[in-house]
């Protein structure tokens, strides 16, 4: 007697595929999400500080406030001193004397070095 070949199921099929090619099921991303939140509530939050807007700058615009600066210190702002005192990063403060520079509302003493015209 000849043995009755057995057919493999769709569901079967369908398990093969996910396990042949590492595909995620819907069990595994919900574990995944569970050990994710765990992992979350163990991190120390973030405390949020707020930079406070001196009330001379509010309202101006950011190269209002560095002409200004320039002005206060007088006789050759170094690129430093602006930068402490305006607390803008780099790349903005750069293009900030950048633009004064070529509008003519300042100019340059030295290298780093400016001066209110």
């Amino acid at each position: 007697m000849a043995q009755r070949q057995h057919k493999p199921s769709f569901d079967a099929m369908i398990k093969f595929f996910l396990q042949k090619y590492d595909i995620a099921t819907k069990k595994d991303i919900t574990r995944l999400e569970r050990k994710i939140d765990a992992l979350k509530k163990g991190l120390p939050k973030k405390s949020v500080t707020k930079k406070s807007v001196s009330k001379t700058t509010k309202g101006k615009s950011a190269a209002e406030v560095v002409l200004n600066v320039i002005k206060d210190i007088g006789d050759g702002a170094s690129f430093a001193d602006i930068k402490a005192r305006t607390d803008y990063d780099d790349k903005k403060l750069r293009n900030i004397v950048f633009r004064l520079n070529k509008e003519g509302k300042i100019k340059r003493k030295k290298r780093g070095v400016y001066v209110a015209v």
